[in-house]
């Protein structure tokens, strides 16, 4: 099972992931979230890390210009993305990278999951289902995870919203073909950014 670490704002950190063989590190530049990389890490300092982890840029509803200045600043191997991007969206970046296409779920919500993703089949690389809330990620809270098990989805996805140590076991027992990873965030730090790099190692073995 791979895991992504996101909204990573120290460049030690990251190294740090690395060295667990974390799968997937991401860094988030939205502004409006508080785990916005900004300047805290520069883009040589991640472009010139030789890297076997992927380096996944977070973008909410951003221009496809700012989107391919970033990969290009930071190297980035996949783009994240998190708002109301248009599968033509998604189209016209993934001829550049991989795309992950966030779709976030109500808890209790009835939902045609097949339905939700079926435009962005052609265009994406992977899927990350979160849990709705009032910020466009980073939220701390789950879904239902059942809801995806009967529905076909056909691309390699990621489950996210809320995830915590405790959940490692319920997380293995979890089966579906096309389930790819995990996406973990808020429940693994000490403060927005700053990860709790004991916890994470911690999860990475329990996952085991």
């Amino acid at each position: 099972m791979n895991i992504k670490v996101c909204g990573m704002t120290s460049g030690k950190q990251v190294n740090q992931l690395e060295g667990m063989n974390i799968d997937f590190a991401g860094f988030i530049f939205d502004k409006n979230s508080p785990r916005y990389v900004g300047d805290k890490i520069k883009g040589d300092e991640v472009a010139e890390s030789d890297f076997d982890l992927k380096k996944v840029g977070v973008f909410v509803d951003a221009p496809i210009e700012e989107i391919l200045h970033v990969i290009d600043d930071f190297v980035l191997d996949v783009v994240q993305l998190h708002g109301d991007e248009t599968p033509l969206f998604c189209e016209e970046l993934s001829e550049e990278i991989e795309v992950i296409k966030v779709f976030k779920l109500t808890p209790g919500e009835e939902v045609d999951i097949d339905e939700l993703v079926a435009d962005y089949d052609d265009c994406c690389d992977y899927y990350l289902f979160d849990t709705s809330g009032e910020n466009p990620g980073g939220n701390g809270k789950k879904f239902d995870w059942n809801i995806l098990k009967n529905a076909k989805i056909e691309k390699p996805f990621f489950i996210s919203g809320g995830i915590e140590v405790a959940d490692a076991a319920a997380l293995k027992a979890f089966k579906h073909p096309d389930f790819f990873g995990v996406d973990i965030n808020s429940k693994f730090e000490k403060e927005p950014g700053v990860k709790d790099m004991a916890k994470v190692l911690q999860f990475k073995l329990a996952l085991k």
